[in-house]
C-alpha cells in the first residue's frame, strides 16, 4: 500500500530538499509551514521526514509516546566521537541507567549549592570590565558560563584547564556546524582531512585533562561536593558505578550542554535589552528594589521575577536548541498522517516559539508574556527551550538559575548597548548561535525607572 504523505515543497530531484533547507533552515521552516501546515513532508536525499508544528503532535512525540522515538541518526552520526556514548548520545536502556544514575546530581537542593559559583564567576569577570569598553559579549558569556560548569562539575578553579576545554570544545563545534551545514555530514575518520585532524587534536586534549580529574579524584578518595563526585558515587540497582570512560562521556556532554546554551541565551538576552530600553529600565528597576547594592543569591530567585521572565522571552525568540529531530522506531499517526519506521520527525522551537496562534506579536520582545498568570495560558508543548519528556534537559534548572543570576549580577552594574552598525542574525546549526560576534560597549549607569512595574497591557490575553 503506497503511504500518503502530507503536502510539502517540492524538492530537487536527488537531493530533496536539503539544498534550499541548508540555505536558512530556520526562514525555510517558516516558510513551508506557513504553505503546507502543521505537518510538513520533506525529503532529505532518499530519507523522508515529517516537520510538525502543533504542541498536540509534538506532545505525542516527545511525551505521550516517547518510547516510539529515538534520537535522529544525525547526533550520533556527528556527535558520538567527542561526546562518546553520554546522555545527548546514547539510547535504550544504557540511556536510562545513565539517566537515572545522573538525575540526583541535578536534584533542586543539590545545584541551589551552586549559586554562589555562578555569582563569584560573574564578579569576577567584571573586575576585567571597565566603563566605555567594547566587548565581545558573545566571547565573554561563553568564558563565564565555562568557568562556572567547570568549577560546579569539576571543583576546577584552573584557569589554563579551562581555556584548553574551551578552545577544544569550540574546535568541535565548530567542525559539527560545518558539516552540518554541508552536502557532506560524515566524513571517515581515517581520511586526513584538516576537519578531521582538528577534530582528534581537540579530543585529545579533552580525554588528557578530564581523565586526568577523574584518576586524581580517585585517587582522593574525596566527596568535594561537584557533580562530579555525586557522578562518580551514584550506583545502578546492581551496585554497579559508572567506569571512567562513562564518566569522561557524561563529563564532556555535561560541559559543552552547561555553557554553550547558556552563554548563548544571555548572549540573545543582552542583544534584546539593548533594543527594549522600557524592558531594560523595568530590569534595573526590580534589581534596584530587591537587591540594591548587594550581589544577588540564592535566596533572591523567587523575587527576581522580571529578570526570570526576560530569560525565558529571550529564550523563546532565541531558543538554545533551535531544531531536534526524533527517529520512529515503528509506524505510527502524526497529526492524521502515516509516518513509517525509521521516518524523522522534525521539531523545532523557533518556529512554534513565533507563532501567532500561541503568541501575540510573536516576534515583539514582551518578557511579561511570562508573568505567573499569562504563563499559565500557554499550551502545553508551545514553549521548549529544554526540549520536554523523558529527555529534557537534564540541566534545565541549573541552566535558569544560572542565566537569571548572570543577568541579575552584570545589570546591576551596567548596561550594554549596541556597537551601532552590526547586522547580526541568527545562525541555525546544533545551537543558536548569532552569525557574528556581539559587539557591545559598557555603560556603567544603569537605568531605574522610578514608575510602579506595569504589567504590558497588550498582553491580556497573550
Amino acid at each position: 500500500m503506497k503511504t500518503i504523505y502530507p503536502p510539502g515543497p517540492k524538492g530537487d530531484l536527488l537531493l530533496g530538499n536539503l539544498p534550499e533547507y541548508r540555505k536558512d533552515p530556520l526562514q525555510y521552516q517558516k516558510d513551508a509551514a506557513n504553505a503546507y501546515g502543521d505537518v510538513v513532508h520533506m525529503r532529505w536525499v532518499n530519507r523522508h521526514a515529517y516537520l510538525v508544528s502543533h504542541p498536540d503532535d509534538v506532545q505525542q512525540v516527545l511525551v505521550d509516546d516517547a518510547r516510539k522515538f529515538i534520537k535522529a541518526p544525525i547526533y550520533k552520526s556527528l556527535l558520538s566521537y567527542f561526546l562518546g556514548n553520554g546522555l545527548l548520545t546514547s539510547e535504550g536502556t544504557f540511556w536510562r541507567r545513565q539517566r537515572k544514575l545522573a538525575q540526583p546530581a541535578f536534584h533542586h537542593k543539590r545545584i541551589q549549592t551552586y549559586a554562589q559559583i555562578m555569582v563569584e564567576y560573574t564578579t569576577r569577570l567584571l573586575k576585567e570590565w571597565q566603563p566605555g569598553q567594547v566587548r565581545d559579549i558573545n566571547a565573554d558569556m561563553a568564558r563565564l558560563t565555562l568557568s562556572v560548569v567547570a568549577k560546579s562539575l569539576f571543583n576546577a578553579d584552573i584557569e589554563q584547564d579551562a581555556n584548553q576545554i574551551g578552545d577544544a570544545l569550540t574546535v568541535l563545534l565548530d567542525v559539527t556546524n560545518n558539516r552540518i551545514l554541508s552536502s557532506i555530514q560524515v566524513i571517515p575518520e581515517w581520511l586526513p582531512t584538516p576537519g578531521n585532524r582538528m577534530r582528534r587534536n581537540a579530543v585529545e586534549t579533552l580525554d588528557a585533562i578530564i581523565m586526568d580529574m577523574i584518576q586524581r579524584r580517585h585517587a582522593s578518595n574525596e566527596d568535594q561536593g561537584d557533580l562530579l563526585s555525586m557522578l562518580m558515587l551514584a550506583t545502578d540497582e546492581d551496585g554497579q558505578h559508572m567506569t571512567d570512560r562513562q564518566l569522561r562521556d557524561e563529563a564532556v556532554t555535561l560541559v559543552l550542554a552547561g555553557h554553550e546554551t547558556t552563554a548563548n541565551a544571555l548572549a540573545w538576552s543582552w542583544y534584546l535589552l539593548a533594543q527594549h530600553t522600557q524592558v531594560e529600565a523595568r530590569l534595573h528597576q526590580e534589581l534596584a528594589q530587591v537587591l540594591g547594592e548587594r550581589p544577588p543569591t540564592m535566596e533572591d530567585l523567587p523575587r527576581l521575577e522580571y529578570a526570570e521572565m526576560v530569560i525565558k522571552e529571550s529564550m523563546r525568540l532565541y531558543p538554545p536548541i533551535p531544531i531536534f529531530a526524533r527517529q520512529a522506531m515503528e509506524d505510527v499517526v502524526i497529526g492524521g498522517y502515516h509516518a513509517l519506521k525509521g521516518m524523522i520527525i522534525t521539531i523545532s522551537p523557533h518556529l512554534i516559539h513565533r507563532d501567532p496562534r500561541w503568541y501575540t506579536d510573536p516576534e515583539a520582545f514582551m518578557p511579561d508574556r511570562f508573568s505567573k498568570e499569562n504563563e499559565k495560558k500557554l499550551p502545553r508543548q508551545a514553549y521548549l527551550p529544554f526540549g520536554n519528556g523523558p529527555r529534557v534537559c537534564i540541566g534545565n534548572s541549573f541552566a535558569s538559575m544560572e542565566a537569571t543570576l548572570i543577568l541579575a549580577t552584570i545589570a546591576q552594574q551596567y548596561r550594554l548597548r549596541l556597537v551601532p552598525g552590526q547586522h547580526i542574525v541568527p545562525e541555525a546549526t546544533l545551537t543558536l548561535r548569532p552569525n557574528h560576534p556581539i559587539r557591545m560597549i559598557l555603560d556603567s549607569n544603569p537605568i531605574r525607572q522610578e514608575q510602579p512595574l506595569l504589567d504590558n497591557p497588550q498582553l491580556a490575553g497573550a
